[in-house]
C-alpha cells in the first residue's frame, strides 16, 4: 500500500522542526516562505511543479 504525503505538509512539518530546533528564525522562514508564493506566480511554477512530481515518483519507486 502506496502512503501518500503531501510536500506541502512534509515541508511545513520541516520549517517547523527547524524553527524550534534554533536552526532557522522565525523571520527566515517568513521570508522563504513569502519567497516561494512569489515564485509560484512565475512562468517557473510549472518546471517547479513538474520537477518535484518527478522526484516524487523517483522516491516512490524505491
Amino acid at each position: 500500500m502506496a502512503l501518500s504525503v503531501s510536500s506541502v505538509v512534509l515541508l511545513g512539518i520541516l520549517v517547523v522542526v527547524l524553527i524550534k530546533g534554533g536552526y532557522v528564525r522565525i523571520g527566515s522562514a517568513l521570508t522563504c516562505t513569502l519567497f516561494g508564493f512569489t515564485l509560484a506566480a512565475t512562468g517557473l511554477a510549472p518546471a517547479i511543479n513538474s520537477g518535484l512530481a518527478s522526484l516524487a515518483g523517483l522516491i516512490s519507486s524505491l
